[in-house]
């Protein structure tokens, strides 16, 4: 044995799943793999086969979705020379684990139950289309129909797109959701680097419109990532943001009046113009009640690039109405779908505590 001989090669029999059948040069090097047992292993009609740069299949066959998704990762998620670590359970874990209950050593709960992201990804995640599927989406292709899967990665990474890892960089990476097992862009970003892609004008609505119907997120998020990816230039975009931002405001509508009805609030007057007698306009609210003088609002604003005037314009109309004694209720679309009982006592308590305040002006109401 010389200095060059790995010490206890590693058997490979234990490697069973898509996160252990799929590896790196470097990985098998520490698993006890020579480098030239590694290019025989991957010669035509070997055992072995490079999906990717440096990424090892260890079988023959076609890699399957999962065993692709985690090739690019590996291939995107960990800098040179950066420590390998091997896909099984650490020697320390291990041997915790074999310890009786009462002599195992304390973990933290929160940290217990938080999903822990493969350390060989670093920060790399999916997005795209392929992280739409892995999200659920009907309307996004199978994993095996995409030709690229897209693999966001930090602006700085020095490698270039291939096979089936098309990279996506940015300044800026999202704190990535775990599904399945795999490190994903949260649904807007992921939408955001989907749409970039597309210009079929169907698919780019019919994408949007899932995200909002079936609850991933609201209009704001997704119109805040195609605003800040410089999307909203394009007019097949446009036009799909302009009915996503419909759409999210008839949802928002209607999670309000189930709020009113469900709880036993006071039926309100929807959908008014406020003015005052003989003169200006005040501004519409979404529901008004006369008897107590509480205005309530949905906040369905897209942040654009006329952001700051519309909150102006919101904060203006707000402020008039407040010094006319009239108390404002701001509640937004995100709030009504994951928090509906804590906003409705935010409505109740307005309600009742107008009694302890002076008369309001009167108001002229209109419908809108």
């Amino acid at each position: 044995m010389n200095h060059n001989t790995p010490v206890s090669p590693r058997p490979l029999s234990h490697l069973t799943d898509a996160t252990t059948r799929v590896l790196t040069a470097a990985q098998l090097r520490a698993h006890g793999v020579a480098a030239a047992d590694l290019t025989a292993a991957c010669r035509p009609g070997g055992p072995w086969q490079q999906i990717l740069p440096g990424v090892f299949l260890l079988h023959p066959g076609p890699p399957t979705s999962e065993e692709r998704l985690h090739a690019v990762l590996l291939y995107a998620g960990r800098p040179p020379g950066e420590k390998v670590t091997l896909p099984q359970q650490s020697a320390d874990s291990a041997a915790a684990a074999s310890l009786p209950p009462n002599r195992r050593p304390a973990v933290d709960a929160a940290a217990a139950a938080a999903p822990e992201i493969p350390a060989a990804y670093g920060d790399a995640m999916i997005t795209g289309l392929a992280a739409l599927t892995l999200h659920r989406f009907s309307s996004a292709p199978p994993l095996l129909a995409l030709e690229r899967i897209d693999v966001l990665v930090p602006r700085t990474r020095r490698l270039r797109s291939t096979g089936p890892a098309h990279l996506v960089r940015s300044h800026a990476l999202p704190r990535p959701q775990l599904v399945t097992g795999v490190p994903v862009a949260p649904v807007p970003r992921a939408l955001a680097d989907a749409v970039a892609q597309l210009a079929d004008a169907s698919a780019v609505r019919r994408l949007l419109t899932e995200a909002v119907r079936g609850g991933h997120c609201e209009p704001a998020a997704i119109v805040k990532e195609l605003n800040q990816a410089r999307l909203l230039t394009r007019p097949h975009v446009v036009d799909a943001v302009d009915s996503l931002l419909a759409e999210g405001r008839a949802i928002a509508e209607d999670r309000l009046y189930r709020l009113v009805s469900e709880h036993g609030l006071p039926d309100p007057l929807w959908n008014v113009d406020l003015r005052l007698p003989g003169g200006p306009h005040i501004g519409g609210v979404d529901a008004y009640w006369p008897d107590q003088a509480v205005a309530l609002e949905l906040d369905t604003r897209a942040p654009r690039q006329d952001e700051d005037a519309l909150w102006s314009e919101y904060a203006r109309k707000r402020e008039h109405l407040e010094r006319l004694g009239i108390t404002v209720v701001h509640i937004t679309p995100k709030k009504l779908r994951d928090a509906m009982d804590q906003q409705a006592q935010v409505v109740r308590t307005a309600l009742m505590a107008s009694s302890d305040r002076d008369p309001a002006a009167y108001v002229v109401v209109l419908p809108r």
